[in-house]
């Protein structure tokens, strides 16, 4: 199928979190380039809590069911009144939509692209979610492979996750495009670099996921306690929080601050006036496989940063040139890091210049866009 006008007009479809970072960028990224994008939504999750008290085995309650029967005749009524369009695109998390948008997009005749992003199977079993629900488990395996098996065409960070997917699901590689992670420059921005006078401010911003490793951060703040000046401010919550807190305060570390969830006004002055940030140092297949949103932000607004090395980092990332690794769950390692660097303010300054410029070239939502709109222009091509 191909088509002999412009704009590029796109169906984005789905129950998917209508806020979250990957879809607004590859949304607003679409439309800098002219892409005439229709969001045809509807809200099924009410938020992180939510779906983990449902993979958890809520989903056997007749108030689920019937949240889902209504989110899915909203999205039905929303899709009526769509006007014309020459792709679909499955926003994340979407691999459960891709039932309903499969039959939608058959009886249009148009393509179908899913947006596939993480394995939801994966990030209940990283959660020991699977653990408390074998049933629950065995239905997100079915239900999330024959999803992945109806679009045209499925969209993945890299390789690297792509071939984890192919393999779990007996997903041919020629069925997967590539559009990585990125950050929006419209709110990560450049701002006035901080001083070297004392503290020496050490930042993480982000999810207390154990995917994250943030006992390296313990263990990194343990070895340093003695070495004066040094501040460690964690911003974020999760399901790890309380663990890591209590573990700081067992340490007594009194050189950790937690801030929790803040206003973005108040972390976007905390990552400016960070001296380094830090990025994601666990082990875990998910944390191996992706460069998360963090490291893009990081970059995004022109800061060091220290992140555990992976071939998924490695790839787009070099070493002492626009960003410093450091083997991962290694606490020392990350001490050591933090020692050089603070040595080390012009190292600091070229590793932020090198690493803003490496976000530029390819993870602005322009980037990502015109990426994504070539990607989509091909499959109606096929």
């Amino acid at each position: 199928m191909t088509i002999d006008h412009d704009p590029l007009r796109v169906c984005y479809f789905g129950t998917y979190r209508e806020s979250y970072t990957r879809n607004r960028i590859l949304i607003d990224g679409l439309r800098l380039q002219g892409v005439d994008v229709y969001e045809c939504h509807a809200t099924l999750w009410r938020g992180i809590a939510d779906r983990v008290a449902t993979a958890g085995g809520s989903w056997r309650s007749v108030g689920f069911v019937w949240r889902v029967v209504k989110a899915y005749w909203q999205l039905w009524r929303a899709y009526r009144r769509a006007p014309d369009y020459d792709v679909m695109v499955i926003g994340y998390p979407g691999q459960f939509d891709a039932y309903f948008g499969r039959i939608l997009t058959r009886l249009r005749r148009k393509p179908l692209v899913l947006d596939v992003l993480m394995s939801l199977h994966l990030v209940a079993e990283e959660r020991s979610l699977t653990n408390k629900s074998p049933t629950t488990a065995r239905l997100l395996f079915a239900l999330e492979k024959g999803g992945l098996h109806r679009p045209d065409l499925l969209i993945m960070e890299n390789r690297a996750y792509q071939r984890y997917v192919s393999a779990k699901y007996d997903l041919p590689a020629m069925r997967f495009r590539y559009v990585p992670h990125g950050a929006d420059n419209s709110t990560y921005q450049p701002q006035a670099v901080p001083t070297d006078s004392e503290p020496f401010r050490v930042v993480y911003f982000g999810g207390f996921l154990p995917s994250h490793g943030l006992d390296v951060i313990i263990d990194a703040a343990v070895i340093l306690r003695d070495d004066p000046g040094i501040v460690f401010h964690l911003y974020g919550a999760g399901p790890e929080q309380q663990r890591i807190i209590d573990s700081a305060e067992n340490h007594a570390l009194s050189h950790i601050k937690f801030h929790g969830f803040v206003d973005w006004d108040v972390l976007h002055t905390a990552i400016a006036q960070a001296h380094i940030c830090l990025g994601v140092f666990g082990t875990t297949p998910q944390a191996l496989m992706t460069v998360q949103n963090k490291v893009w932000e990081t970059l995004a607004m022109r800061r060091p940063l220290i992140s555990g090395d992976s071939t998924a980092v490695s790839e787009v990332l070099q070493h002492g040139r626009d960003v410093w690794l450091i083997p991962r769950e290694d606490g020392a390692a990350l001490a050591d890091a933090i020692r050089t660097l603070r040595a080390q303010p012009d190292l600091r300054e070229a590793l932020a210049k090198s690493g803003h410029a490496v976000y530029l070239s390819g993870h602005t939502p322009a980037a990502l866009g015109a990426q994504f709109e070539h990607i989509l222009r091909t499959v109606l091509k096929s």
